[in-house]
């Protein structure tokens, strides 16, 4: 990366929150959110990406994700939420762009309904905003598995859900870091997470979102284009954009398309 990686902490009531900055400090904000059974990590790219273009980046390691001190499940996304205020708080942010992918967008719509005063923009990627009943079950038995075998028996089988075995085949390198990523991601904050997904039940609140906000997805990402071009008729302007042949984390998936889509956003009036 071009640009100077600084990691620190946060402190909290239940313990540290770890970030991950780049970019001139006095430049507008840009928060970044992963995927559960993800961290910070997974925005290195960008991170560099927004730090060259004129931006202070800063991405989050959710609680009980990456470094981010774990707390007894269950959590709630507006609990992860007050996370990300925590942080802007700390850092002296009074207003910043939110972008959030999966969990990371599910937290997303809980800001914007909750705490649209601190956000300039949001962008949500890869995500739905509600859980029913077939949802609600996978995360159960995904937890089953976690509590029986740890995070590592979940490692091949997501990282595989996300990108495809193909390109994993093509990127052993991405492969292996996120498969260790998961591994090594705490049981508490995996169930606490998901807990927070199942109980979440959103779609009814979205119109009250008024900050502008981009939808984003891959378009290999079944069934989310359909739910996020659903989610885009709830919430009023939203811009709505697929990523071509990218799969569940966009980002990392399709860079090049992923890094357009995000500037087009972050740089639109």
């Amino acid at each position: 990366m071009s640009q100077d990686i600084r990691r620190s902490f946060i402190p909290t009531s239940y313990g540290k929150i770890a970030i991950t900055e780049s970019g001139d400090t006095a430049a507008p904000a840009v928060l970044l959110s992963h995927s559960i059974l993800s961290s910070g990590m997974m925005w290195d790219e960008q991170l560099a990406l927004l730090a060259n273009a004129g931006w202070r980046a800063i991405a989050m390691d959710t609680r009980g994700h990456g470094q981010t001190t774990p707390t007894q499940p269950p959590y709630t996304l507006e609990e992860l939420g007050l996370d990300v205020i925590a942080v802007m708080d700390s850092l002296k942010i009074d207003k910043a762009h939110f972008v959030g992918l999966s969990l990371g967008g599910m937290i997303g719509f809980s800001l914007g309904i909750h705490h649209s005063t601190r956000l300039l923009s949001l962008c949500i990627c890869d995500a739905r905003a509600d859980a029913p009943l077939p949802v609600f079950n996978q995360w159960t038995e995904r937890m089953e598995i976690a509590k029986q075998q740890g995070c590592k028996a979940l490692a091949l089988p997501t990282a595989e859900r996300w990108f495809g075995k193909s390109f994993l085949e093509a990127n052993p390198q991405i492969g292996t870091r996120f498969i260790e990523t998961i591994a090594n991601t705490s049981l508490e904050g995996y169930c606490g997470c998901a807990q927070a997904i199942q109980q979440m039940s959103f779609l009814d609140q979205l119109k009250q979102i008024t900050t502008r906000t981009t939808l984003i997805v891959g378009s290999n990402d079944l069934p989310l284009p359909d739910t996020m071009k659903e989610i885009q008729g709830r919430i009023p302007g939203a811009a709505f954009e697929i990523i071509p042949n990218a799969g569940h984390l966009s980002n990392v998936d399709q860079p090049a398309a992923f890094n357009a889509a995000l500037l087009r956003h972050l740089n639109a009036k």
